[in-house]
């Protein structure tokens, strides 16, 4: 990673709460997932910075990491208190000129040797760092919390339980995952971002969920009951009869699962589809339609708010 602005890759200012940062991340991460645009290495590459960015600023350690001593802050192995202890050496260095006197109170070659792994070993057990990477699921597998197989490099294949309702950009926790500890030390964590592959047919907004539902014209006008998809198996959906073409009907309870027990709604929208034939009764069909109108203009209000 360059020494980019993690803030500016995300277009967040330094200030940007957690919830401002992961709702943007959300919005850029749905727009540049390899998934939505497939063989586009710009794309690609765009959705690994803000991945990696988002990594960094939705965790409260890195982020003050960061913000304090820049992307070197993230390092493998980096010693915040060691950099801090050899930047107020360096300071006192340089304002007098029998710092060197002093040598009793910093031992710089303990300072080097923490901060860059060389000269006299670790004299105690320490704890391994923390380790990061990025899984993807399925939009099912996240919104059910299914059990998933991951492959970890050096640590083989696991089974691990997506959070129940995840959603893109959600950071899982796995205790005793990461680096291993020095000299006895227990193992780090390991973070893994989770990013959700688009679903066929389904949208997500928070806990609701979005479906565009093909109806036939006679479906509209007389009414029908209908088959409709959710989550947990299909359901029967009734369509009131004289529907308009894009109207929304509301299936309480048949979304994403919220925390307390509830579920989000699911939103479907009523999509008109016409026989798709040469049939010329279908344009005799349409030409009787057409007198129905009684000549009115359906568009006259568009024209109206020009």
């Amino acid at each position: 990673m360059s020494e980019q602005d993690l803030y500016k890759v995300l277009g967040v200012a330094r200030g940007a709460s957690d919830d401002e940062i992961r709702k943007t991340y959300r919005k850029l991460a749905r727009k540049y997932h390899p998934d939505v645009n497939p063989n586009n290495p710009k794309a690609e590459e765009r959705f690994k910075e803000i991945s990696f960015a988002y990594e960094v600023l939705s965790d409260q350690e890195k982020r003050k990491r960061y913000d304090e001593f820049g992307i070197q802050g993230l390092a493998h192995g980096f010693d915040p208190d060691q950099t801090r202890a050899y930047h107020r050496w360096s300071e006192g260095a340089r304002r007098s000129p029998y710092s060197g006197a002093f040598a009793g109170e910093v031992d710089l070659e303990d300072l080097l040797s923490d901060l860059f792994g060389r000269g006299r070993a670790a004299r105690g057990p320490a704890r391994g760092a923390d380790a990061s990477g990025e899984i993807t699921v399925d939009f099912m597998a996240a919104v059910r919390g299914e059990e998933v197989r991951v492959d970890l490099p050096g640590k083989g294949t696991i089974r691990l339980r997506v959070p129940l309702a995840a959603d893109e950009g959600t950071r899982i926790r796995l205790a005793g995952k990461g680096e291993q500890g020095r000299n006895g030390g227990p193992p780090g964590d390991l973070y893994l971002t989770l990013h959700v592959r688009p679903h066929r047919f389904f949208r997500r907004e928070g806990a609701d969920l979005q479906l565009d539902l093909p109806v036939t014209l006679p479906e509209l006008i007389e009414g029908a009951s209908v088959e409709v998809p959710t989550p947990e198996g299909s359901v029967k959906m009734t369509i009131p009869p004289g529907s308009a073409n894009g109207a929304r009907l509301r299936l309480r309870g048949k979304g994403v699962p919220r925390h307390g027990g509830e579920r989000g709604d699911l939103l479907v929208r009523l999509v008109v589809e016409l026989p798709s034939t040469d049939d010329p009764r279908l344009k005799e069909i349409a030409r009787e339609l057409e007198s129905l109108y009684g000549g009115r203009d359906v568009r006259q209000h568009l024209k109206e708010g020009v």
